[in-house]
């Protein structure tokens, strides 16, 4: 689920570098896990990675948003995990069911019937024995058009562009840079109100991971950090508007829109993709 970057530009970001383990100025602390925390989200990412694929499944045209979560809440409970979106800050699903325009935070309802041709977007994460993970997907929904299907290709890429500079010694923001110099020659608007973030005993730790370019390089990365880095793209303006719901988010020019995250843990090499199947 993305977080909401702050008012202004990442306002505490303007700070003294995140403090790893301790709070210091406005900023949280950001959280170093122990072996047998990471044993405990490398579960919560396993079995995060299941309810994705069986969720990809049932999307077919026909179907109702709300059975989308209907299906996703007993997948869930089904491993005796809790789902960690229901009733998050007010969010009345298990699962974020974002159609075609909208990016992310889609309300299931019996009424919203996706077609043939869709492109549907499912965010939604478990916690297991107290550890959160996270992770997005979108998908097509029957045969879609050939735009549609690169502007899913380019957004998933983008994630695994962006985490091959997610290793201990680099900087936070080496991933916002390759998400977005990977995205730019296709022309996509990269969504800035929302970014990824860090994961753990909350579902929304420290820090704010942005998808788009900065000029500060950003915390160093360190082992045993855990990032739910998650690129949502819209196919044309990066600007975004809240729906009367004040949860669904959109494309302001109602463009297509499509999301991908992992939960990931930094380690002494390559990271490690906690929420994504073998």
């Amino acid at each position: 689920m993305g977080d909401f970057a702050d008012e202004g530009v990442f306002l505490f970001w303007n700070f003294p570098e995140y403090m790893i383990g301790r709070k210091e100025g406005i900023g949280m602390a950001v959280t170093i896990k122990s072996e047998r925390e990471i044993e405990l989200m490398r579960e919560a990412g396993r079995l995060l990675s299941i309810v994705h694929e069986e969720l990809e499944k049932i999307i077919r045209p026909g179907i109702s948003t709300k059975y989308i979560d209907k299906v996703c809440e007993e997948i869930i409970r089904s491993y005796g995990c809790t789902p960690n979106f229901l009733h998050y800050q007010g969010y009345p699903a298990s699962v974020c069911v974002s159609v075609n325009e909208e990016v992310v935070h889609g309300i299931p309802t019996e009424t919203h019937i996706i077609q043939e041709g869709d492109i549907v977007s499912l965010d939604t994460g478990l916690i297991y024995k107290g550890y959160h993970s996270d992770a997005a997907r979108t998908h097509a929904v029957g045969q879609i058009s050939a735009e549609a299907q690169k502007l899913i290709d380019v957004t998933k890429q983008s994630f695994f562009e962006g985490i091959k500079l997610a290793k201990a010694g680099n900087h936070l923001y080496d991933i916002s840079n390759a998400i977005a110099a990977y995205v730019a020659p296709y022309g996509y608007g990269i969504v800035r109100d929302l970014v990824g973030h860090g994961i753990g005993t909350r579902l929304h730790e420290e820090p704010q991971i942005p998808n788009f370019a900065q000029r500060r390089k950003g915390l160093k990365l360190q082992p045993g950090m855990t990032l739910a880095v998650e690129p949502m793209i819209n196919m044309g303006t990066a600007d975004v508007e809240w729906l009367d719901d004040d949860w669904t988010v959109i494309a302001a020019d109602h463009s297509l829109s499509a999301h991908y995250e992992n939960t990931i843990l930094i380690t002494e090499g390559e990271p490690e993709i906690l929420t994504l199947g073998k």
